[in-house]
């Protein structure tokens, strides 16, 4: 696995303290909610007993419309990548960059050598960037760190005989009514990564999916661990997929779109610039280099960008909050005076 000098390995929480505001770590603020916690507490009195994922399976296949046999119930995304890592056996990798470390530090630590396709500009994708040979392709959608959405139909230009394409969807719930999503799409060659760690606020208990052809989750399944999927995971998943939560989440993201409007142009207004259409939880900002540490200085927690594969010192990554806490880095951008 990456050594804590690896930038692979570096991630949003080693940026964060108690005494910072924190902008770094892009799960969403003032989660779990209420009734979800008080289920996951429930929970406790069941943990003498083995975890039994059929309801949650269940869960999941209702919410996407497909076979159980399709669905891997993981200890998070991370878990997933390291599956993946474990059972394919590729010719030639390829990540599409900027995005989310793990699946690359997976593959690496598995002895796989993995090649970088790197998107330049405003970081949208370009099936022409991956290598027409390439057996294995990983990327993000929206993107973390830059918060782009990718068609659909872009993601599946990808899809050919003889090559798995894998889909890391932890955000897509941040966009209202997923119309870009393939979690629905079944098939070979192509594999969904789901998380429930972002709008759930679940960093702790470790809870996602991976969504396949049959074929490719029996080898997953027999490469996880016995029970590696908790009790109070399991009990997160299944209430996380129901009806009622799905309406939930699809309000917060409606919300979470307008502020996130507002602060990226208000971002914009201090002469930041800010990855366009951005589409998560949080926002691509390139600006001085010296951005990070100033914010810091002044008690604001934002994430480096210089260890995403393709971004340099100049670009940060920071996540979109409640107004009145997005309004307080803004007050410490009108005193910077950039």
């Amino acid at each position: 696995m990456p050594t804590p000098t690896d930038p692979l390995g570096h991630h949003g929480d080693a940026e964060v303290d108690g005494r910072l505001v924190d902008f770094a770590v892009n799960v969403r603020g003032g989660t779990p909610p209420a009734w979800l916690a008080d289920r996951l507490r429930r929970s406790v009195d069941d943990l003498a007993a083995y975890p039994r994922p059929d309801r949650a399976c269940a869960a999941v296949a209702r919410l996407h419309g497909r076979p159980e046999e399709e669905v891997l119930l993981t200890a998070g995304a991370a878990e997933a990548f390291v599956l993946l890592a474990r059972v394919l056996a590729p010719r030639r990798a390829v990540v599409v960059h900027p995005q989310f470390t793990e699946p690359e530090a997976a593959l690496r630590a598995a002895g796989h050598r993995v090649e970088r396709a790197v998107l330049n500009g405003d970081f949208t994708l370009d099936p022409a960037a991956v290598p027409a040979d390439a057996d294995l392709v990983m990327i993000g959608n929206p993107t973390n760190p830059t918060s782009v959405l990718h068609r659909a139909a872009g993601l599946l230009a990808l899809v050919r005989p003889g090559r798995l394409v894998v889909v890391d969807e932890a955000f897509m719930d941040c966009v209202p009514g997923e119309p870009e999503s393939l979690a629905s799409s079944g098939g070979p060659g192509l594999a969904v990564v789901r998380s429930l760690t972002k709008t759930w606020g679940l960093a702790g208990l470790r809870a996602g999916y991976v969504l396949a052809e049959p074929g490719l989750i029996a080898e997953l399944e027999r490469a996880q661990p016995l029970w590696a999927v908790s009790t109070p995971a399991l009990v997160a998943i299944e209430a996380c997929c129901s009806p009622e939560a799905v309406t939930e989440a699809g309000a917060w993201a409606v919300d979470l779109g307008a502020e996130r409007e507002r602060f990226a142009g208000a971002l914009g207004a201090h002469g930041l610039h800010v990855v366009p259409e951005p589409r998560a939880s949080f926002l691509c900002v390139r600006g001085p280099e010296g951005l990070r540490a100033l914010l810091r200085e002044r008690g604001h927690a934002v994430r480096r960008g210089d260890t995403f594969p393709g971004l340099g010192p100049e670009w940060v990554r920071i996540a979109v909050r409640d107004t009145r806490t997005n309004d307080s880095l803004l007050e410490v951008l009108d005193d910077l005076e950039l």
